[in-house]
This record gives structure tokens, sequence and C-alpha cells, in this order.
């Protein structure tokens, strides 16, 4: 397959980030991470999206507050290449009706998420917040599910309590990349991935790794892995941009992907990189 045919494909960002930084607001920005404590907002992104021929993004919160949801649906209604946002809200509170009313007019909040990797590893089994999640499917969200490795087995259980709710799965659940761990990961993964209503996001990889010394090579078998469970019509494309610039650069990920993908169909390559973002978060792009 020549070059041109495989980068021909449209792209979208399924997942990023934007902020106003402030210790107070991003204090889990540990001093690994002192090269993205400043802002970045969407002319910032919409310079590296134009240089590496993304189309359109998904913006995902980066801290837990009703405000920065409403920053994210802002910046989405000002700029066109934002099509979607996942938000924030207080599932775990009486507020969330509240909250769900308030958001309904924003056609472009899509989904929300908690920083689940955050919480003890049984936090997806609280009764209150799978009472928070059962209202969802209802409101037209998506749910995003933000976890490490070690917690995909309360995952597996927590999906199964919402078959009715749709699911994307960040950061293909964090594996122990850097030490070049597999299992358990890879045995719960392709186990979770047997329930229909999750698909999975093919980004937030390299910051797993050492930042300086990470390969493509090192990144294969989970790229493998994570094909073989969902295949591609349930995985999409995502950088988590600007968090993946500690270990590399927008346009590096996208290339790493392509690369990944140029042996699939035209139809596969399309379903990774546009189509299942398209369809999981109901973008309604033609």
């Amino acid at each position: 397959m020549a070059d041109s045919e495989a980068n021909s494909v449209r792209i979208i960002d399924s997942h990023h980030h934007f902020w106003h930084y402030t210790l107070e607001d991003y204090g889990w920005m540990d001093d690994s991470m002192v090269a993205i404590r400043r802002d970045f907002l969407p002319t910032d992104l919409q310079t590296e999206i134009s240089n590496a021929g993304v189309e359109g993004v998904v913006s995902v919160q980066a801290r837990q507050s009703l405000e920065e949801t409403r920053m994210l649906c802002d910046f989405a209604g000002q700029h066109d290449f934002i099509k979607g946002v996942v938000g924030w809200v207080p599932l775990l509170t009486d507020e969330l009706p509240a909250a769900l009313e308030e958001f309904s007019s924003e056609t472009k909040l899509k989904a929300v998420r908690h920083v689940v990797q955050d919480e003890p590893d049984d936090f997806l089994l609280r009764d209150d917040f799978n009472e928070g999640v059962a209202l969802l499917a209802a409101n037209g969200l998506v749910y995003d599910v933000l976890i490490f490795e070690r917690q995909l087995p309360a995952a597996i259980e927590f999906v199964d309590k919402h078959t009715d709710q749709s699911f994307v799965l960040d950061h293909i659940a964090k594996p122990k990349i850097g030490a070049d761990e597999l299992e358990p990961w890879r045995t719960n993964l392709l186990k979770l991935a047997e329930r229909e209503n999750i698909v999975c996001k093919l980004s937030g990889m390299v910051t797993e790794a050492d930042y300086q010394s990470w390969t493509p090579q090192q990144l294969q078998p989970y790229l493998e892995t994570v094909l073989e469970a969902f295949g591609p019509k349930r995985l999409m494309f995502g950088t988590d941009w600007p968090v993946c610039t500690l270990a590399c650069e927008y346009q590096e990920w996208v290339r790493i992907i392509r690369e990944f993908a140029a042996p699939l169909t035209e139809t596969e390559r399309h379903a990774l990189f546009f189509e299942t973002a398209n369809q999981a978060y109901h973008l309604q792009l033609d």
C-alpha cells in the first residue's frame, strides 16, 4: 500500500485536553510533568492538528469541576474543529440531575468521565457512583472509563451493571508498558472487550512507558493486543495531547498509529481513525 493511501484517511483525535494551568487546579501534574505546567488552549491545538492532517477533535476533562466542563463547552461552541466534549458532572451527589439539566442544551457535550484511576480499586462498584452512571443513557451521554490496568476486574463488573450504557475505555486501561508487563492486563482486557457496549481509545500509551527511552517496538505488543481484543471497528485514535508531549510530539504519535494501521483495509483504517469516534460519540459527521 502506498504511503499516500495510508495518509489519506480522515482523522478525528478522540482525546486531548485544554487547560488554564494553576497548581491548585491541576495538582496531578507531578514533577515529571513540568513541561506541561502552562496553558494549553484551542489556538495551540489548531496548529498541531493542521500540521498533522487531523480534521477534528474531542476535548476531554482534566479536572473534576463543572467550571471546566463549561469552559470546554464554550471552546467547542467557538471552534468548529472541536467536534465533541467529554466533560465532568457530579455523579456521586444529589446535584447530578441539576447538572444534567444545565448541560442538556450543550449539543457538543457527548460524554462524561470521572478520574477513577485516582480512586480505590473498588470505586467503580460503589452504589452511589453506579446510581449516577445509570442516569447517563437517558440523557444521551457516553461514559469514558479512565483506569489503571489493576482496575480492569472492577471495570468488567461495572460495565456488566449497565448493559444499556455506551462506554469508551481511555488509554487502553494504562498497562505497565514501562515494565514491559503484558499480564494480567492482556487477559483482563480481552475479557472486557467481550462486552459489546464498550470501545477503546488508542491513546495515552507513551506516557505509560519511560518518557525518554520508550520505542515504537516496545508499544507493539500492546497495540497488537488491543487490535485483537476490540478489532479496528471498536478502536478509535487519540493523542492525549498535551500530556503526550512529555514523551513524543503530536505528529509523531499520528505517524506511529498510521504505521501500525497500514496493514489494515481502507474500511478498517477509516473506522480506527474516524468512524468509531464518530459513531461512539454521536458526532454526526458526514
